[in-house]
């Protein structure tokens, strides 16, 4: 019943997934494209620039999200389509005709609630529930990000969730319909079966060998045994070289010496802290209210330390730390507004300050630990300089194994052997080949890469067997191969697929026969009811399907039901026929749980509606402009 809903959702969602919701995709993120010309605009909106590198790391965190959801073996070339990389661009003209929207109806996100929703971000608790600032750095770390760039982007998201969540909360849907929809889903119906099965009428069925030949001649591609290759192939690329390279213990420690700051963790504090919010314009009596309360909540944390936990949690007028008794968990210098900042870290561990001033109010601190900075030792993180080593080198290496890689499968086109002696590479062998990739395999197996593929068929490498060309399949990787066996295409022999083929008719005069006598048993019916050799009475909803295929429910549901019985034929692929006999329509049991939650998917359903259309609207005021030559520039190549 609700399948245009549900579809209409996903396509909203898809829209809201970029625009509405923090981005905090923090989980392998780490950029495998380079952008040849990132100046280059791929479309503007509102006479602000989207740069072809804008784009290309939307593509690249899209790609990320899709290997989360379905692993890495997720085709990259699926999003390396022109309705693909529309589809991603659309979602950035959006972001950024919301965005100018957000500058000109002047929309700010407080210091206070961006530190919120940081604090609130999943997979970033300890055991003990207090914020894992390690963490969060070490995630930001791993996609180049510093926590000042992730704060920015996160505060442009929150804000964007303002305007949008505006038109989102505003929905109206209509009481009417979803209550007509309630009836039509509780709707019964009783009905009764007649079944006409193919197996039933095998024995009637005469084969000859002329409904063979026929069968097979006009169903030739079904016996056909396609062209195969057996080849033999060479990779090279960063790792090949990397697992050549050997590095010393003085390069490590030389390497150690000179990047002793990438190992280092700075001091951090944690602190609690008391709020009492004031505003910069705030009458003059009010400020002298709240200041007196502060000096007095003061006086009482100072004679009773103890006591700070509890009167955080009494007073204070922070709603992310208040809970917790006024605990901010550790934080670094500069996480903090200013005099917050300066005041925490002049303090030492157990002091309360004085009173601290800042645009959110009058704050009262206490100095609960200190984590003084700390140094990972050479041997904590020598297997990671190791490998860093090993891959600076190897990119390094790569350019002039890459023209010697080129060079010496042209030159020397009978044999891999000159390649793989020179550059120390592995001769590798795939059996049975196929011209065309395996649709669901990912075009980075070798045996399954178009590129490659057009290449070993060619028919130079067909005939003649020599090399084929260096081919990029990868950033950083090249692959040669060469034909070793190669067999043509071919059909299986009549006979050898003779019983399969009288299976097959069999099957097939068998189904065209149970459904004859079915159609001609519905139209008799229809003339004069008869209820004689049916089944028992079962009752069916949208809601109960009972035993029934879902063609057979949509055929009942839909049927025309204003004079009883009425009758319904319906096709079982593979099975047969079915005669349906509905002889009772009634109103069902209101369910008023369910009722509920249709209501609440129409209104998503209203909401989301909603939020298009504005968003649209924007999009046509802003006047983009694409640049579909530098949209499409990537498009049919070997990455997305």
């Amino acid at each position: 019943m609700f399948e245009y809903i549900r579809t209409h959702k996903r396509i909203m969602q898809g829209v809201l997934l970029v625009i509405i919701f923090p981005s905090f995709a923090l989980f392998g993120v780490d950029s495998f494209m380079q952008s040849r010309n990132a100046n280059q605009s791929v479309a503007t909106v509102a006479g602000q620039a989207i740069s072809q590198q804008e784009f290309d790391q939307a593509l690249s965190n899209q790609l990320d999200r899709l290997k989360q959801a379905y692993g890495q073996n997720f085709d990259a070339q699926m999003l390396n389509t022109p309705e693909a990389r529309q589809g991603i661009l659309d979602d950035l003209i959006a972001r950024k005709a919301l965005a100018v929207e957000t500058a000109k109806s002047k929309l700010t996100v407080s210091d206070q609630a961006l530190q919120q929703s940081i604090l609130e971000t999943p997979g970033l608790k300890k055991p003990d529930n207090s914020f894992d600032s390690d963490r969060y750095k070490s995630l930001l770390a791993m996609q180049g990000m510093t926590p000042a760039m992730y704060e920015a982007s996160l505060r442009q998201d929150m804000t964007l969730q303002q305007l949008v969540g505006a038109v989102q909360n505003t929905a109206i849907s209509s009481k009417a319909v979803a209550n007509r929809i309630a009836l039509i889903s509780e709707q019964e119906r009783e009905v009764q079966s007649l079944n006409f099965h193919a197996k039933d009428f095998a024995a009637s069925v005469k084969v000859t060998d002329d409904m063979l030949r026929v069968y097979y001649d006009k169903n030739a591609k079904q016996f056909e045994i396609p062209e195969l290759v057996s080849a033999e192939y060479v990779v090279l690329s960063n790792d090949v070289l990397a697992e050549q390279i050997v590095v010393t213990d003085a390069e490590v420690k030389s390497h150690y010496d000179q990047n002793t700051k990438n190992y280092t963790t700075d001091e951090q504090r944690r602190a609690s802290h008391i709020l009492l919010n004031l505003k910069k314009d705030a009458a003059e009596a009010d400020a002298k209210a709240v200041k007196a309360k502060a000096e007095s909540l003061l006086a009482q944390v100072r004679k009773d330390p103890a006591q700070f936990a509890k009167l955080a949690k009494e007073n204070s007028q922070d709603p992310g730390s208040a809970e917790r008794g006024g605990d901010l968990d550790f934080f670094a210098r500069g996480a903090m507004v200013k005099a917050f900042d300066e005041t925490a870290f002049k303090l030492k561990e157990g002091e309360i300050s004085g009173l601290v001033q800042t645009e959110y109010g009058i704050h009262i601190i206490q100095l609960t630990a200190i984590k003084p900075a700390a140094v990972k030792s050479l041997d904590d993180v020598k297997a990671q300089l190791i490998s860093d080593i090993k891959k600076q080198k190897a990119g390094k290496a790569y350019a002039e194994a890459a023209e010697t890689f080129t060079n010496t499968v042209y030159e020397q086109a009978d044999s891999l052997q000159a390649v793989s002696d020179k550059l120390k590479l592995k001769i590798e062998k795939v059996s049975n080949l196929n011209r065309q990739p395996i649709p669901g395999m990912p075009t980075t197996m070798i045996a399954n890469n178009p590129k490659f593929l057009s290449a070993i068929f060619s028919e130079d490498a067909l005939k003649k067997k020599n090399n084929i060309e260096a081919i990029e399949i990868a950033p950083n990787t090249l692959v040669s191969g060469r034909v070793v066996e190669y067999k043509p295409a071919s059909k299986r022999p009549f006979d050898e697929v003779k019983a399969v083929i009288q299976s097959k008719v069999l099957e097939s005069e068998a189904l065209a026969l149970a459904k004859k006598s079915g159609e001609a048993k519905l139209q008799a019916l229809k003339s004069a009811d008869n209820a004689n050799g049916f089944s028992d009475v079962k009752v069916v909803s949208r809601l109960k399907k009972a035993d029934l295929s879902s063609e057979a429910l949509l055929a009942l549901v839909k049927a025309d039901v204003q004079k009883l019985p009425t009758y319904v034929g319906v096709d079982v692929p593979g099975v047969g026929y079915d005669v349906y006999r509905i002889s009772k329509v009634s109103v069902g049991t209101p369910d008023p749980v369910r009722r509920a939650g249709e209501a609440q998917q129409l209104e998503n359903s209203a909401s989301q509606q909603d939020v298009y259309s504005y968003i649209e609207a924007l999009k046509k005021k802003s006047k983009v402009e694409i640049n579909k030559a530098a949209l499409n520039s990537k498009a049919n190549t070997n990455a997305p």
